[in-house]
């Protein structure tokens, strides 16, 4: 009977009115479903443009500083300097006497309200650097102060009445007698990415912070890789399948899902206040930041592990391999290009964590890079969170400007994990 009917059935008619009306709905339908994902592109990029634009716009000029040119004489008397020439000694010698004196010298009775008052460091640094400079006469080019810093780039207007503007009139008049000399110049902002924090925004940097976050990520890295990537073996492979695996499984689902300001609230209560580690301390952030994400690699590690084909199991265990052998020395192997991308990701993410950190204490004001992992530190999510709430004008530019290094660092361990991922990744 089936096959009558279906001999007896008659051709589809592709021109009939109902058909027809059918497929111009299902056409306009694609349409719009294109219109629909394409508009959520656009906008999707347009905000990434916009946010990318906002950052370039304010950020680029904290890579630039305007500097001033004065002519100093290192005599060692005004520099208090003994016949001792150890470092020690040239580390304590009076620099501030010996800048102050040649900004006025050579900037004139204002120059003390161009000139940075942090300018010292750099003529320290010279003669550290080359302590034959003592009793010599040089140049030397530094930092302009904060606001007229900000002068110089446009973005502090004077406008019709110089009284409430941010610089002074003496200091614009001061400027441009000094910009019409020649002592004026803007150049590549070194500070910014070799000085720690200050409270001066022409001398603030991010080496500290920057340091900081190397530090913290190697102890998460260190704490969470081998950690998260054995027990995703263990439960992939070995564990048996019953309700308290179970459980285990969805607790490591939920964890991954947990606010990150909770790990913050775990590592006080845990690293801080029962176990006495120190505080602000990059050990005591890293171990935070691995607690927070463990879960991560670990669902990453078992998606990669369960990815390879049953078969490599049954070949290795087939020509005798042990279980062990057969894990380790060809399923591990080949799951390794998934588990590193999931590791990077999962690091670059802890790499912007802020809230945890502030709860173990790492936003203090850090004058110098750390030299280990129980110095006192902070990160660069935390320095931009500071800066940001500093009401300075230089600090907006500074805050922008460590955006763009966050983003970049950000972006090129992203691109580690996609190298990875296409230079070892299998096609089954």
């Amino acid at each position: 009977m089936t096959a009558v009917a279906a001999a007896s059935r008659q051709p589809t008619d592709w021109g009939h009115p109902r058909l027809a009306q059918r497929l111009r709905r299902r056409h306009r339908s694609e349409r719009l479903f294109r219109a629909i994902g394409l508009s959520a592109l656009v906008v999707a990029v347009g905000f990434l443009a916009l946010l990318l634009g906002t950052m370039l716009k304010d950020g680029v000029s904290g890579f630039v500083q305007t500097q001033a040119r004065i002519d100093t004489t290192l005599d060692p008397a005004t520099l208090e300097l003994s016949a001792d020439r150890s470092p020690e000694a040239l580390a304590s010698a009076n620099y501030l006497a010996v800048y102050l004196r040649d900004v006025r010298e050579s900037l004139g009775q204002d120059g003390v309200r161009i000139a940075s008052i942090n300018g010292w460091t750099e003529l320290r640094r010279r003669v550290l650097e080359d302590p034959g400079l003592v009793g010599q006469r040089l140049t030397l080019w530094v930092p302009v102060r904060s606001e007229v810093d900000q002068y110089a780039k446009g973005r502090i207007d004077v406008g019709a009445d110089p009284t409430l503007a941010p610089i002074r009139p003496e200091q614009v008049r001061a400027y441009a007698r000094l910009e019409a000399e020649g002592r004026i110049r803007k150049a590549f902002n070194r500070t910014f990415l070799s000085a720690a924090d200050s409270t001066s925004p022409e001398s603030a940097g991010i080496r500290g912070a920057f340091v900081g976050s190397l530090l913290t990520i190697l102890v998460t890295l260190a704490l969470a890789f081998p950690v998260g990537v054995l027990a995703a073996i263990y439960l992939e492979e070995f564990a048996p399948k019953n309700r308290w695996t179970d459980l285990i499984e969805v607790s490591i689902n939920n964890l991954a899902a947990v606010p990150s300001i909770i790990f913050g609230l775990l590592g006080l209560a845990v690293f801080l206040n029962t176990m006495g580690l120190p505080r602000s301390a990059p050990l005591v952030g890293g171990m935070t930041l691995a607690l927070m994400t463990l879960p991560v690699i670990v669902i990453a590690a078992r998606a990669a592990i369960k990815a390879v084909p049953p078969s490599i199991r049954e070949a290795a265990l087939g020509i005798g391999a042990s279980r062990l052998q057969t894990v380790f020395q060809h399923v591990a192997p080949l799951a390794l290009p998934g588990i590193l991308t999931g590791t990077i990701i999962g690091v670059a993410r802890a790499l912007g964590e802020t809230a945890p950190l502030l709860m173990v204490g790492m936003r203090a004001f850090i004058v110098d890079a750390p030299r280990g992992f129980t110095d006192p530190a902070t990160v660069l999510p935390v320095q931009i969170f500071l800066w940001s709430d500093d009401v300075n004008r230089g600090f907006v530019e500074k805050t922008s400007a460590a955006i763009l290094v966050l983003l970049a660092f950000l972006l090129a361990i992203n691109a580690v994990a996609v190298y990875l991922r296409n230079r070892y990744e299998r096609k089954w």
